[in-house]
């Protein structure tokens, strides 16, 4: 069994903070800081115009792949690396053959993430976008709706979707896993989802400019790449005649930033190291006992499902989240809403959680 105290000693950010808000940016393990600082440090005093400055960046990105598809439950050859969960939205929303009379069907509860290649779709294409209640979405799929767009975990409160109930309309799914990859368990396979795309930065405890997107197989040639570059090609001889290259890394953004794979490759060792299923099972854990202690204390919480966010009705949410900081809780509000929002991890105590209610 993973000893929870050393798991946490892994992360320095938790000796001054109880650091609640992974949904924007996961906290920083030690050993991430280390690799940059390592790759950083052999760039500068090597050079990156050498053949093994090359290979050693290819590496780490085919192991990055590796551990998001470890994460995923796929193949890494279905999955492309991006720079955040909105880079993969907008590959699939910008990518597809979507035109004026089709419908993209999304919900109320989602991030400006997904909403803003929404309408850019809408603007450029004529595409009709509908918004309908984000528990209701599976049952408002019409006979114009081409795809399904939404949150597979919402940002909001911590709704999880019935992918299941989706899934049985037909329609292809698009899911924003921004507040899903490495908090829950998946299994894009099982799930029965078409694209799923996520970020590296926030569960993952990854970089800022880091993510990835699974595609389906069977979807792949749906996707023309939106923005091609040199990895989109199979044959670089002949660029202008070329076939795309195989697999989903045809969708790879741009050539993959050494230090920003040795930092992501570092934050996912540390928690395969712990186990997925842990990591998964003691977050979703903690975050239904800080539900349960705050509607004991008399707060509204949000409708949320096995999650790992939690979230609580207050009046002024962003005064209140300047409060709790300033007695070393790290949380965020989400003004439209009226609520302040704690993320929890797999390094989050119990004690955290309790003195968290009791300041509440």
């Amino acid at each position: 069994m993973t000893d929870a105290a050393a798991f946490r000693a892994q992360f320095p950010v938790l000796g001054s903070y109880a650091y609640l808000n992974a949904g924007t940016d996961g906290p920083i393990p030690q050993a991430a800081t280390d690799a940059v600082r390592e790759r950083m440090l052999e760039d500068t005093e090597q050079g990156r115009i050498r053949p093994a400055y090359f290979e050693a960046t290819r590496a780490l990105a085919a192991s990055v792949r590796a551990g998001y598809a470890e994460v995923l439950g796929a193949d890494p050859t279905e999955i492309a690396l991006t720079g955040s969960t909105t880079d993969g939205l907008n590959t699939v929303i910008a990518g597809l053959d979507l035109r004026r009379g089709d419908e993209i069907l999304t919900s109320d509860q989602e991030h400006p993430g997904l909403l803003a290649p929404l309408r850019r779709l809408r603007v450029i294409r004529g595409v009709t976008i509908r918004v309908v209640p984000f528990a209701e979405i599976a049952g408002e799929v019409g006979p114009d709706t081409r795809l399904v767009a939404c949150s597979h975990v919402s940002w909001v409160g911590g709704e999880m979707l019935d992918v299941a109930a989706v899934r049985g309309s037909g329609v292809p799914i698009l899911l924003d896993a921004a507040q899903a990859l490495g908090a829950v368990p998946v299994d894009v396979h099982s799930l029965g989802c078409d694209f799923y795309a996520g970020s590296g930065q926030k569960w993952l405890c990854g970089p800022e400019g880091s993510g990835c997107l699974w595609i389906k197989p069977e979807r792949l040639d749906d996707l023309e790449p939106p923005w091609p570059g040199y990895g989109t090609l199979a044959d670089h001889l002949d660029c202008l005649g070329s076939e795309l290259s195989e697999g989903a890394p045809r969708l790879d953004h741009g050539f993959p930033p050494a230090f920003r794979s040795a930092w992501s490759l570092a934050s996912l060792e540390v928690m395969q190291s712990a186990g997925w299923a842990w990591v998964h099972e003691r977050a979703s854990t903690l975050a239904r006992r800080l539900a349960e202690r705050l509607r004991e204390r008399g707060r509204t919480v949000l409708p949320r499902g096995d999650s790992t966010l939690v979230s609580w009705q207050t009046p002024e949410p962003e005064a209140e989240v300047e409060r709790l900081r300033g007695l070393g809780f790290m949380l965020r509000s989400i003004p439209t809403a009226r609520v302040v929002r704690a993320s929890v991890g797999a390094w989050t105590s119990e004690d955290e959680l309790e003195r968290l209610a009791e300041a509440v």
